[in-house]
């Protein structure tokens, strides 16, 4: 096996070994990992839209909701079930949410003709630093 990837990768840079080929290999998948994740972050500008996100989070109903739908879609419903908060402050909050741009939603029509909303966060978290009168807020998006 050794000998047909160093085959391969001298085909391409003759004057490598295969250490050096292993290793480069590495390298650019390490590179591309962390290009990825710095990708999945979005650091936000506007000082209106940091307050705003950080009001979102300080309400103990958008965090539950957000750690409800973050890794599958749900019905309002199912988010009431699961989270033991009331139906109407659930709707309230999604409508927050989904004003600011943090959840997706996506709709069916069930068999017996109701429509169906589904809402899934956009985000994974919202790391927020103060350091010198400075706020920085920035999104960990949700892939």
């Amino acid at each position: 096996m050794l000998h047909n990837l160093r085959s391969n990768y001298e085909n391409v840079h003759p004057c490598h070994t295969v250490r050096q080929c292993i290793l480069s290999c590495y390298i650019k998948n390490t590179h591309n990992n962390i290009m990825q994740k710095l990708q999945s972050v979005n650091k936000i500008e506007d000082e209106v839209t940091k307050d705003t996100l950080l009001s979102i989070v300080s309400d103990k109903y958008c965090r539950t909701i957000l750690e409800a739908i973050m890794d599958k879609s749900k019905s309002a419903t199912e988010v009431s079930a699961e989270t033991k908060t009331p139906i109407s402050t659930v709707y309230r909050r999604i409508q927050t949410l989904y004003d600011n741009k943090l959840i997706r939603t996506s709709g069916t029509i069930t068999d017996d003709g109701k429509k169906l909303f589904l809402y899934k966060s956009k985000i994974k978290g919202i790391q927020s630093t103060f350091i010198s009168g400075q706020i920085e807020v920035k999104l960990i998006l949700n892939n």
